[in-house]
């Protein structure tokens, strides 16, 4: 697929600029995490997306070019308003559902996938089922945003409501979308909820079996105790 590349400069308060360390370190940290969700079988070919926020510019992979291809020159920046600042590959057209997330949450970074399992349960309910303590980790059960083209304010009006209270959502007939204040944990709230999915989907296929559910009193008292989880420092 050929690359796609705007023809034009880009410019701050009317200067040419060129990414700053900062960004550079970034997009290489972006583009690594783009890779890893194809090797572990999150996206196929180019569908998908990963953004980072470096202050008020958002770095995010652009449209219709393989990751394995991305290099240090094919840096791809917006500001707030999705106005490019940085690079000439147009960017991903899941553009508005990013910028949705940084312009209403903490959010440093967001990954959008279309995981097979996570996309399959986005066909058949409407929230996850809670069926892991793992839920906690997402902020409670995790609901599915009402199916929209992509690409479009819909989706990102229906994404942020499915998101609200949470770090990430299913998108109907879609995939999956979840942020964190890194790259890392974006990332790992994405796998979380593939595998969460994977799991419910294997657990009610068994016939004549329904799976047990966990109450909000005990995610409660997961969240409790995930926010001491870790290492210190």
């Amino acid at each position: 697929m050929a690359e796609q590349r705007r023809d034009q400069r880009n410019t701050r308060d009317g200067k040419d600029i060129a990414p700053s360390a900062q960004e550079t370190r970034a997009w290489e940290a972006l583009v690594v995490t783009a890779r890893r969700t194809v090797a572990d079988g999150l996206v196929v070919g180019t569908s998908g997306n990963v953004s980072v926020r470096v202050g008020d510019t958002v770095l995010v992979t652009p449209s219709g070019v393989p990751y394995d291809r991305l290099a240090p020159h094919d840096i791809t920046g917006v500001d707030l308003d999705g106005r490019q600042v940085l690079g000439t590959l147009i960017p991903t057209s899941e553009l508005p559902m990013h910028l949705a997330v940084y312009r209403t949450t903490d959010a440093r970074a967001v990954v959008h996938t279309h995981a097979v399992h996570a996309t399959a349960v986005s066909t058949l309910v409407t929230v996850l089922p809670s069926v892991h303590y793992m839920t906690s980790a997402l902020g409670g059960p995790v609901r599915v945003a009402p199916y929209a083209t992509y690409g479009t304010r819909q989706l990102a009006e229906n994404m942020l409501e499915a998101l609200t209270d949470r770090s990430g959502c299913l998108l109907q007939n879609h995939g999956t979308l979840t942020y964190g204040t890194t790259l890392d944990q974006a990332y790992d709230r994405t796998a979380q909820l593939e595998w969460m999915c994977r799991l419910w989907l294997t657990a009610s296929s068994v016939p004549g079996r329904t799976p047990s559910l966990l109450t909000d009193e005990q995610l409660a008292e997961v969240g409790e105790r995930l926010r001491g989880y870790g290492q210190k420092g």
